[in-house]
Formats: structure tokens, sequence, C-alpha cells
């Protein structure tokens, strides 16, 4: 018998590019480069929306909130977070827990982590400790490696609610 748990995982990924401001999860990080995309390019909060959207069954962050939309053109993630998350309350679930990793060579991220787990916490109404996010490089390798861009993975548990 099902016992109204969903897991979901996400995936993202943004190039690197001048002129951007570079935003993961929420927060504004100082460096020389940011993540190219049509919203802010969060890549770390667009994998935990993809994780969500993906437990709740209803698609992807494209589906969701297609880049072509003018209307999302430079959009904060922390806006399109607090959608995903009445997309899957009027679902029926809510979120348990989420856990990410950020795969991104440069700059270290450490000292950001704290807030990007508030911020991330605060839109799906969950407790800090119910997220997790780490920060990992991938030694030099891949495009990640070579400073080319950032991916995220993240996974996600639903509950089912009563409405």
């Amino acid at each position: 018998m099902p016992t109204g748990l969903r897991i979901g995982h996400g995936y993202d990924v943004h190039r690197l590019t001048q002129g951007r401001k570079l935003i993961l999860g929420g927060v504004e990080i100082p460096w020389e480069l940011g993540l190219l995309g049509h919203s802010d390019a969060d890549v770390v909060t667009h994998a935990i929306m993809d994780a969500l959207l993906g437990a709740a069954g209803l698609w992807d962050i494209g589906h969701a909130f297609p880049d072509n939309d003018p209307a999302l053109k430079d959009i904060s993630s922390m806006i399109l977070l607090e959608r995903t998350v009445e997309l899957i309350r009027a679902k029926g679930f809510q979120t348990v827990n989420v856990d990410a990793t950020i795969v991104a060579q440069r700059p270290k991220l450490a000292p950001y982590i704290p807030q990007m787990r508030e911020n991330i916490a605060c839109r799906l109404g969950i407790p800090a400790d119910q997220v997790n996010i780490k920060a990992t490089t991938e030694e030099g390798l891949s495009f990640t490696g070579s400073g080319e861009g950032m991916a995220a993975h993240s996974v996600a548990l639903l509950e089912k609610i009563s409405l």
C-alpha cells in the first residue's frame, strides 16, 4: 500500500558568463562571472525545483516555467520556487526535505551555504535543517572543472497532505 511519500530528482546546468550576477540559493555571491539564463539562472534552486516538480508528477521546470515566457525574463528563482511550492501544494503534497549538490570549480561556496539553506527553507516552509546543500568540484575535469559552467543535482522528498 502506498505511504504517501514521493521522491524526485532534479538536475540543472548553466554556462558562466561575464556581465551577470552569480546567484545561488537566492544569495548573490561576489565573483567576476555569473550564470547565463532566462531567469537569474540560480542553478541550485532550479535543480531543487525540478526535484520537487518531479516528485509531484508535474514534469519539470521548463514545462512549468518556459524560457520563452517574457514575464519570466530575469525573474528571481526564489519567486519561481514559491510558485513551485504552490503547484505541489495544489497537487496535495508538502516538502519533507531536500538535498542538493552544487558542482563548481570556483568560487568557494562554503561561506554562503548557510544563507542558501535559510532562503530555500523559508520558501519551502520547512526548517533549515531539512534543507541540505553541498558544493563540490570536479578536480578540473568536465565543463564545470574548466570553469565553463556550473551544475547542480537535487533530490526531494514529498508527503501527501489532506486538502
